[in-house]
């Protein structure tokens, strides 16, 4: 399938972003594809549109299905399996950090606990009051995020757009 140059600029800009938030470029290629051509595609046409090769288009694959934010799809009088991602950026979005709170701050979370412990029974006042701190700042702002979560997309988005007044109610 050939890209427009709107598609391209877009892809692969979305891979480079991908590299500074600490995914691989392919992946963030593959899902940027799904996402700017709006339709369900089969590996052989992301490998073909892409360049890339399909070893690599099939890890992509699953990486995104285990962040869940691509998903399996059938299309008639195809027995291949087809690939789809979201249009819906808030649920993408929501996703996206679901599953970067699992992957990366629940275990951050779970260390810290173990290190404020640790610190404590070995007596490093310092280190133990720096690491409870820290702790305590994971932990609030993790709390704060799982309240978040729980707004409906609606509400999110108002809350999103409330930028300004939240601003002018802390000064």
């Amino acid at each position: 399938m050939p890209l427009s140059p709107v598609h391209e600029k877009f892809i692969l800009h979305w891979g480079e972003m991908g590299t500074r938030w600490g995914i691989n470029r392919t992946v963030a290629q593959v899902h940027a594809l799904l996402y700017i051509t709006g339709r369900p595609m089969h590996a052989e046409e992301i490998t073909d549109t892409l360049g890339v090769a399909r070893s690599n288009v099939s890890t992509s694959l699953k990486e995104l299905q285990s962040w869940g934010i691509v998903k399996v799809t059938h299309v008639m009088n195809d027995r291949r399996d087809h690939f789809d991602t979201t249009a819906d950026v808030w649920a993408l979005f929501q996703q996206i950090m679901d599953e970067r709170k699992r992957r990366e701050i629940d275990p951050t979370v779970a260390v810290l606990r173990e290190c404020v412990a640790d610190a404590k029974s070995s007596g490093d006042k310092e280190a133990e009051k720096r690491l409870r701190e820290l702790s305590d700042f994971v932990e609030s702002m993790t709390g704060w995020y799982v309240q978040v979560r729980k707004l409906p997309p609606a509400a999110l988005k108002q809350f999103m757009k409330m930028s300004n007044p939240l601003k002018n109610l802390f000064r």
